[in-house]
Formats: C-alpha cells, structure tokens, sequence
C-alpha cells in the first residue's frame, strides 16, 4: 500500500488544537515564480510549505535535548504488543513555558496512535515528571503524535519527561519487519510553533515472522550447458524476509514444453539455507533443451513455485530489476542494507535502486547529507558486477511536474532537491544530470499522488524510458487492468505516445514495505523492469535502456519476446505495408488475453483459451509513420506484461 504524506521537520502553528501532525507544514508563503504550465494535481502549497519550512527562523532551543529507550524491548516481532519508555533530557536551553514536546510515533504501518484518555486503547501513553512544579499537558494532535505542552514553569536543562507508550496492555507494532523502526522526539523551544527534531531518533527492531513462503527464482532465458544459478529465499506471510533455522529445501522439476519428458539429472534436487540465513544461491549448468519450472517444499511445509527457465539460443536473454523504492531514511521500511539484502536474497534480482526523496521525510536527504551518504555505502557495498548491479539512485519528489526517480550508472551521483528553485522543473533536472551518467523516469504519471506535467518534452536522450506500473496501479491506459487512482484523461502513457513521445515501458515496485522485487505479494499491484540484455553490469543494463529493449510487468517474471518485421521490441522502424509481428510469451499462470495495441487504439483484442505459453504471428495492416505500437499480456491472476513500443518513422521531436 502507499505511504501517507510524510514530513518537513519544523513548521509553524497557531495554538493547540492547530498543531497538526509533523508530517505537514501549515503556515504558506509565496515563494519563487512558477512556471506556467504544471502538472494536472499540482499542489504549490506543498513547494510553499517546504521552502517556508528551509526558510523559518530557529529558536536555539528547537530542537534541543536527547532521547532514550529507559526500557521496553529493542526487538519485537511484527504485530506484537509493545510498552516502550522513554526518557527525554531537556538541552542546555530547556523548553520554555508554553513551549512543546512531541513525541512521533513511526507514522507507517499501523503502529497505534499514542492517547492520554483511554487505558483501554492501545497505545495509551502515560506522561510523567520528577520535576517540582513543572505542568505538562498532553494531547493527541494528529495520527501517531502526541503533544506535549510545558506549562507552570520552563523544563530547565537536564531536567527529564517521561513518555510511557503502551502503557495498559501495549502499543500495536509496525505491520512489517525493520532495523532502526524510528520513535522522533521535536522540540518547540520558545513556544512560536516552529519545531526541530531532536538528534538520534530511538530505533527498535521489527523482526518477521516464522518462515511461510519459499521464494525461488531462476533466469528467465538460458543457453544450453552454461552455468546458471538457482536462488531461494524465505519469507513470512507478510512477504517479510524470515530467517532459516537451518534445513534444507526439495526441489522438484517440471517441464513445461514436455510434461512427460524425462528431468535432466544434473538438475539440483535440494537447497540449504544456513541457519539465520533469509537466501541462498546455488549454481548449475543449464539442461540442453526445455522450459522448466521448480516447486520448492522445506522441511516446515512451506511452498513456492519458481518463474519459468526457457533454453534457447534465439530469445534475448533477460535481467530482471526493482528500480524504485524507499526505505526508512524518507517514508519506506527498514534500513538501505535490508533493502539491497532483500533485493538480491530474497526476491532474487539481478540490479536493484533504493529511491529514497531528495526533500520529503522525517529527516530528507536534501538537508542531511549524512544519510545520502549512507545510501551510496551500501550501493557500492552491494555492487557486484555480473552478479548483483546496484545504482545510487534518489526520487525527485516534484508536486509540481510529477516524480520522477533518477539513476546513476557511474559513481558520481549527486542529489538535486525539487524544492530547490534551481532544480524545480523537469527541463533544470535534465540540465543539472546531464554530466553525469544517469538515466531519468516518471512514474505514477496518469493520476495520483501527483501526475507527470506531459508538457515538458522527456529528454531524449536522459530520459528514453517511463514507469508505467507500480503499486501505485498502472499509467498505461484507462483500459489497463489496475489503474493508478485519481486517473487524469488525457495524461495516460499512451495519450502522450499520441503526441509523438518515444518512450520505452518499465514497471518497479514503488515500494515502501522494504520488499524490493516482490512488491505485489503485499499490495494489489507491484512493477519489475525486464531489461534485454547478457551483460549484467551499470553499462549493460543502460545501454538496453537507452534502445528501449526492456519491457514492464506488474511484478510477475513473464517471459515476453516481441518482434516487427524482426526487430526488436523498443526498435524504431520503417513504415511497411503488411509487417509481421511475432509474439512469444512463457507466463507464470494461464494466460486470459493479448491485446495489439497501436496509434492510441486497441486493435487487436485476442481472448485465450488459458495457455501456460503463446506463440503467434500476426500480419499487421499497413503501418504509417507516428505509429506505436506494443503488445499487452494479461494472466488469470492479474499478472500483466506491456512490451516496450516499436515507433514507425522518424522521430517527430
């Protein structure tokens, strides 16, 4: 599921009951000129209230202090009941009467909004003081934050205040597994509604639950003899990544072309997880023929099936990628290591890119340059060639223009804020990535939480790819199964193929639950990137991008070959008079309809007899210059595939 909004780390009040919860500046100011032309749900009063908020005058005192975990477990399962204590220590300037203490509660996931009035609810939260004379009056503000007005007297330097959360029968905990799960203490110092974050938010781990599904992946196109590998992973039944107690897996084969065919010896009939291990890889040789499928059973009785192996030496081969995800350094889960870790261990892919907003968050990485620096170490800690490809990567956050996120392929990777007026459209992006080597995307762009402004031209040379799925639903079309919410007419992915934009199709997960690769086993959609290429490194991966030889799916490994006239999918071609396109699909589950999709029409709408594969050729009527055209698979389980498109002619821009 999406994230809520999340936050600028101060903003201005008025009074009490106007608070507010600290992920929303409410006092606007005018800020720069805007362009003329925005995106169709723009929110200016979003850019205003974060500019005010960079720009607002801090009382020293903002701020100020420490907090502590006084007791209360550092780890607790998902779900499970907690009663946490903290101490905060008052700064060297204190908190002035009629300043304020608050106390933020993770807002993602379903952790229990602290209350004063009701023992019986979870999450009632006891405040208390050693400190004579001293008045504190508390009250819920806003989902998961409590307000803590200082009154009677000034909280002196040193002086503690006690926060007791969960104190009768406990708070609910995080709805999935993390490090680091973060409780933020603000100060108001001098009471003028302007507050700062306390440095070193207390963390408390989140731990899975018992293993309940097995992961399996495998490449999805090989040749015959060479080495290949099987990865595995665990997961609870919340997709979190669990921990092996140390058994091993059976494996049992199945070939999909031949049924009654004989399993290839050499084929590995079990795996071992290491105990404490979420993952583990092993490596064979590739059988000589065949389409092949492995069912996975450990010694707890938990299942998986992997995505089909197809042997060939004519289909491209695949790598299969999450491009678009955040973890709890802006408004994800978990920490950028678990990210990088579930992404190669447990969904299995071959690249990965952590997101995480250039200027939204608790504590955004635009003004904490600290924790983008984080965010590369474990990029370059990952990173291996051939194996596993990481990018750094940060998302421009735009409420202006639509997001887009931005991905480096060398290791000179700066992070330009959206809130920043040098860098607010999509034209000063491109000219400020335009050095390095780097890749741009629009995501979510036909509705919400914001649309792409489709009246910035995508950079053709930065920018030759769109995100059109992810859990946010898809911005193919108004006929796409699972369309993103808010959908604008006019702004889908195929309206701006319509003006001529040549842009080739990718899907990633969006995710914000810390399941890189496996987002839609949590949310009703998801997104992988199918890139078409042998070459497993940053180059490779953005050579293919660059020629549009990818393809999306909305999380499920289908297997899709598409070919015009013999090129390959993404490919600019001449207009012709009667060109054959080719289709292959090897699916994950039966397959209900193909749809032929051109000029902004559905052309071709095939309804299927519930194949496990296709293979067809269909002849075209004559194809003119403007034409796009692609090809969309739809699975029983609402597994979906979008070719990139093939464009006829010249480029028009």
């Amino acid at each position: 599921m999406p994230s809520p909004p999340a936050p600028p780390t101060v903003h201005r009040i008025c009074g009490p009951r106007a608070i507010g919860s600290i992920l929303l500046a409410l006092t606007l100011v005018s800020c720069t000129e805007q362009p003329s032309s925005l995106a169709p749900n723009a929110s200016e009063q979003i850019v205003e209230s974060l500019r005010q908020d960079l720009a607002l005058p801090r009382h020293s005192s903002d701020g100020g202090g420490s907090a502590a975990l006084e007791s209360g477990p550092s780890s607790l399962e998902i779900g499970e009941p907690g009663t946490w204590t903290f101490l905060y220590t008052a700064g060297p300037e204190g908190i002035q009467d009629g300043g304020w203490l608050f106390f933020q509660v993770s807002p993602f996931w379903n952790w229990s909004t602290p209350n004063v009035v009701n023992p019986m609810t979870p999450g009632y939260t006891v405040v208390s003081t050693e400190a004579e004379d001293l008045v504190l009056e508390a009250d819920t503000l806003d989902r998961q934050l409590l307000g803590i007005r200082i009154t009677g007297r000034p909280l002196l330097a040193g002086e503690e205040i006690r926060v007791t959360y969960g104190a009768e029968g406990g708070a609910r905990t995080d709805s999935f597994a993390e490090d680091e799960s973060p409780f933020f203490f603000a100060v108001d110092g001098d009471g003028d509604g302007i507050r700062g974050l306390v440095p070193e938010p207390v963390t408390v781990d989140i731990t899975a639950a018992e293993p309940a599904r097995v992961i399996l992946t495998l490449p999805s196109v090989a040749r015959a003899g060479e080495l290949i590998d099987l990865r595995a992973g665990l997961t609870d039944s919340s997709a979190n990544a669990a921990t092996s107690a140390g058994s091993a897996i059976a494996l049992d084969w199945y070939r999909r072309d031949e049924p009654e065919a004989p399993i290839p010896d050499s084929l590995p009939r079990s795996i071992t997880l290491a105990a404490g291990e979420t993952g583990a890889v092993i490596d064979f040789a590739a059988p000589s023929a065949g389409t092949f499928v492995v069912e996975a059973t450990s010694s707890a009785g938990s299942v998986g099936w992997s995505n089909p192996l197809v042997i060939s030496d004519e289909l491209e081969k695949v790598l299969w990628g999450d491009v678009h995800g955040h973890s709890n350094l802006s408004d994800g889960t978990g920490t950028p290591e678990q990210y990088f870790r579930y992404a190669r261990d447990v969904a299995g892919l071959d690249f990965s890119a952590l997101t995480d907003h250039d200027h939204w968050g608790m504590q955004p990485l635009a003004t904490h340059p600290e924790l983008w620096d984080r965010i590369r170490d474990q990029v370059a800690s990952f990173h291996q060639p051939g194996r596993f490809v990481t990018l750094p990567a940060f998302e421009w956050t735009s409420w202006l223009h639509g997001h887009r996120h931005v991905l480096y392929f060398g290791d000179r990777s700066p992070l330009f804020s959206s809130v920043d007026p040098d860098y607010e459209t999509p034209t000063q992006l491109w000219d400020a990535v335009r050095p390095f080597d780097a890749l741009t995307f629009a995501h979510h762009s036909a509705g919400e939480p914001i649309a792409t402004n489709w009246d910035y031209p995508p950079d053709p040379e930065l920018e030759p790819v769109t995100e059109i799925v992810s859990i946010h639903g898809s911005s193919e079309a108004a006929d796409s199964p699972g369309t993103v919410r808010g959908t604008i007419p006019g702004n889908f992915v195929r309206d701006v193929l319509a003006r001529g934009y040549r842009l080739g199709f990718i899907g990633s997960g969006d995710g914000h639950d810390g399941h890189p690769g496996l987002s839609h086993l949590a949310n009703p959609n998801g997104g992988l990137a199918a890139v078409l290429t042998e070459d497993r490194t940053r180059a490779g991966i953005r050579k293919a991008l660059k020629a549009r030889r990818c393809y999306a799916t909305n999380g499920r490994r289908i297997l899709l070959d598409v070919r015009l006239d013999g090129a390959l999918m993404g490919s600019e071609i001449a207009p012709a008079s009667a060109p054959l396109l080719e289709v292959e699909v090897i699916a994950t589950a039966p397959i209900v309809r193909l749809d032929i999709i051109r000029a902004g029409a559905q052309v071709v709408s095939m309804d299927l007899d519930e194949p496990l594969s296709l293979s067809i050729e269909h002849v075209l009527t004559e194809t003119r210059t403007g034409d796009a055209l692609y090809v969309r698979i739809i699975q029983r389980d609402g597994g979906v595939a979008w070719s990139s498109p093939f464009f006829v002619g010249s480029p028009n821009r």
